[in-house]
């Protein structure tokens, strides 16, 4: 091994559908990180870049073409890996994104349809050579995530969707955890907060 790759840090994503849970549990990751020493960048998608905040706001709000969906998903990605998660990487800093690929292929993919094909493609041009070390996928039943999303406040295009489009982003989510054991952990986060970050903490210690 060498220096630059021992230096290097590591790449978390936080995956699941809307309601899953997987936010409360971002805070907890990166404080526990901290205390082990860890420089941590924390970021999110669509979003984590002034670019991306404004390609955010478009994609969870304005209605567009499925093909357009997908091709802005992308380039906020893009632009992410290139003024966050690099840099980050290569100064030896931990990096946790709220949603990473694994999203795009569970909303544009599973729940709205595109083809999977097309997905790959994408993913190999936007980051050829880059994966989270580890991906965190929060995962519940339909009828628990949904009575978690918070009623008091606006939901976004997404978030209004019918349960059919949440079972297929769920069933994708699902399948690329099969697909890539190594990488994607699944929790059951109907569990309690407590025993879930138990887990956390398991998982944690053995990465370190």
């Amino acid at each position: 091994m060498t220096d630059s790759t021992a230096s290097r840090g590591k790449f978390i994503s936080f995956e699941g559908i809307d309601g899953a849970g997987k936010s409360t549990h971002i805070a907890f990751v990166g404080a526990t990180l901290a205390a082990k020493g860890k420089r941590v960048v924390s970021s999110r998608e669509p979003g984590g870049t002034a670019v991306g905040e404004k390609l955010r706001d478009m994609l969870l709000h304005d209605k567009m073409h499925l093909e357009t969906e997908a091709l802005l998903m992308f380039a906020s990605r893009r632009e992410h890996i290139a003024q966050v998660i690099a840099p980050a990487l290569e100064r030896g800093d931990w990096v946790i994104s709220d949603r990473f690929t694994d999203a795009s292929f569970a909303y544009q993919g599973g729940g709205r349809g595109l083809d999977r094909a097309k997905m790959e493609a994408l993913e190999q041009w936007v980051h050829p050579h880059l994966q989270p070390d580890l991906t965190l996928l929060f995962d519940v039943p339909l009828d628990v995530a949904r009575a978690r999303l918070d009623a008091t406040r606006t939901l976004d295009k997404f978030e209004q969707e019918k349960a059919d489009f949440f079972a297929a982003c769920r069933t994708e989510y699902l399948r690329r955890a099969a697909q890539f054991p190594d990488r994607i952990v699944v929790i059951d986060s109907t569990q309690s907060i407590a025993d879930i970050q138990a887990m956390l903490s398991g998982i944690f210690e053995k990465l370190l």
